[in-house]
């Protein structure tokens, strides 16, 4: 059984965005990196990036395959997470808190409706199981 919180909103590619104000942390769900299996690698966008929602905007790489990283919402990249790019096991090892990938600033909050919420999330990764 996968690990879900609640209080963050999914997208349908399996990242997790936590809201605080217009800014937001994104990663990728427990779900995700159990899927991928030991992350080796961690490509991330430059901070001060401006991505519209869903646009691909990284890389991870697993022993079993590569995904993109999409961005959930639109915004400006802020900060990245540094400690994963040095350790991408975190990933895997801490998805919801040190695992986290990037900052962003959101352009249109709005488009938080597009995206799950934890019970949805839930009932779309048990129709995947």
């Amino acid at each position: 059984m996968s690990l879900i919180l609640e209080n963050l909103y999914y997208s349908d590619e399996h990242e997790w965005v936590k809201v605080d104000g217009k800014n937001a942390v994104v990663g990728i769900t427990d779900y995700a990196e159990d899927a991928l299996g030991d992350v080796v690698f961690v490509e991330l966008p430059q901070v001060g990036e401006d991505f519209a929602q869903m646009d691909q905007v990284g890389v991870i790489e697993s022993v079993k395959t590569v995904s993109n990283i999409y961005i959930p919402v639109s915004g400006r990249i802020t900060e990245i997470n540094e400690a994963v790019v040095e350790n991408p096991a975190l990933v895997n090892s801490s998805p919801y808190d040190e695992g986290w990938l990037f900052k962003i600033e959101m352009y249109e909050p709005a488009e938080l409706e597009d995206l799950k919420s934890s019970e949805e999330y839930e009932e779309m990764i048990s129709e995947e199981e």
